[in-house]
């Protein structure tokens, strides 16, 4: 989904600068509204801290505005190949209101965030909206030049070209040829400028660099905390399950050979009883190499695994892969299991009927999204389980996007670094 604006001769296309002009319209008309609705929460839920009122809101509303940020992270990479990778401290789970707010508020990216809403709702939108008027205002010169200015009063500017006359509309027409000419090379050019200006303001200098090394220790310590516990399941499972099986099918073994010459019927029970049990010992064998990786996974690769896992949810699930070549083994792992846990999420809490999901990749980045038509609301956060998909990701400098209003429907974008 990255921006087209090249074909094969190197020459912009037209389909590029529309493509890119309305890109930029979205973008303003989200951008403005967006920036100043989540800088005035933000604002006034912080100014009420001191009351009391803000302890409770702060978390939710910073919250929003990291969401917000995530969400112009992903266009900025899908729409303008611009990379702002998110460098958010992780909060503990089963923090209470007081700890979180403060220590939403002692991270550093918490306050790039809200230094970059006023930039978005200025300059931000100033240079998303051009690419748009650059496209557009060529018209009006030539609907001047049609008859147009007959409808106009006398003084009536176009630019720098006042409009009298059919001769001054006339050079009006010539002035939006002149922009349409510029429009032709500066407009996909005007949005990638929004979205370096979004990570100019978004990442920052050494500090921030330092703040970056911080963050990825503390996901590789989650990461060896994960494997740790994983290690954990499997050996607990392993004692539980299947180990306490073939130990049971090893002393029935040893009791059918004592009976087998002093009672054969009872033998031959014994057989049936073993057989059962070395039946069931090999399906939780498999169910927990599924669970560790499944075999699907490393012999077909990420579509068909999860196309497989789609299979065998409950709800109606489309999915839709990109993808031309197989990624490295950890990512894929990373990106099956983020999946599978995002979907686990929407089966067990959207009451969606339709979920569909799609693969692809581009400009480096293993891209998976999925989208339910559930009643909205999912939170990265409160003891959800996208708190654990985003630490996953995390682990390889991933990044996760949730849009979920209430109501519906609920859109979670996973992307990963990926050679």
């Amino acid at each position: 989904m990255t921006m087209d604006t090249k074909n094969g001769s190197g020459r912009t296309t037209g389909r590029g600068i529309g493509l890119a002009a309305v890109r930029g319209l979205a973008l303003a008309l989200v951008s403005l509204p967006g920036a100043v609705l989540c800088f005035c929460l933000s604002l006034v839920s912080i100014a009420l801290i001191p009351i009391g009122v803000g302890i409770v809101t702060t978390p939710y509303v910073l919250t929003g505005v990291r969401a917000f940020a995530n969400a112009r992270r992903v266009l900025a990479a899908e729409w303008g190949g611009v990379r702002i990778p998110p460098a958010y401290r992780p909060l503990p789970e089963d923090a209470n209101p007081w700890a979180r707010t403060f220590g939403m508020l002692r991270d550093p990216a918490t306050w790039r965030d809200l230094r970059w809403l006023p930039v978005d709702m200025t300059a931000g939108f100033v240079t998303a909206l051009l690419p748009a008027v650059l496209l557009l205002y060529p018209l009006e010169g030539f609907a001047l030049a049609i008859g147009l200015w007959r409808v106009f009063p006398d003084g009536y500017w176009y630019g720098f070209v006042p409009v009298t006359g059919q001769a001054s509309a006339f050079g009006a027409a010539a002035l939006g040829l002149v922009l349409l000419f510029l429009a032709h090379f500066l407009t996909p050019r005007l949005l990638g400028v929004h979205f370096r200006l979004t990570r100019a303001v978004l990442t920052g200098g050494q500090r921030e660099l330092a703040e970056r090394v911080r963050v990825l220790t503390e996901t590789r310590r989650d990461a060896v905390d994960t494997s740790a516990a994983e290690l954990r399941r499997i050996e607990r499972d392993l004692h539980d399950g299947a180990q306490a099986r073939l130990v049971a099918v090893g002393m029935d073994l040893g009791t059918i050979e004592a009976l087998l010459d002093k009672d054969p019927a009872r033998a031959k029970e014994l057989i049936a009883q073993a057989r059962k049990s070395s039946v069931e010992a090999l399906t939780e064998l498999r169910e927990l190499v599924r669970g560790i990786h499944p075999p699907v996974l490393a012999e077909r690769g990420l579509g068909d695994a999860v196309r497989a896992l789609a299979l065998r949810l409950p709800v109606t699930t489309e999915v839709s892969v990109d993808l031309p070549g197989r990624a490295a083994a950890p990512v894929e792992s990373a990106a099956y299991f983020a999946v599978s846990e995002v979907l686990t999420n929407a089966v067990k809490h959207s009451g969606a009927d339709r979920i569909w999901v799609d693969l692809h990749r581009a400009d480096g980045m293993l891209r998976a999204t999925v989208t339910d038509n559930g009643k909205g609301g999912a939170v990265i956060g409160a003891g959800s389980g996208l708190t654990g998909v985003e630490r996953r990701l995390g682990t390889f400098d991933g990044v996760l996007a949730v849009s979920s209003p209430a109501g519906g429907p609920t859109m979670v974008t996973m992307e990963i670094p990926c050679a």
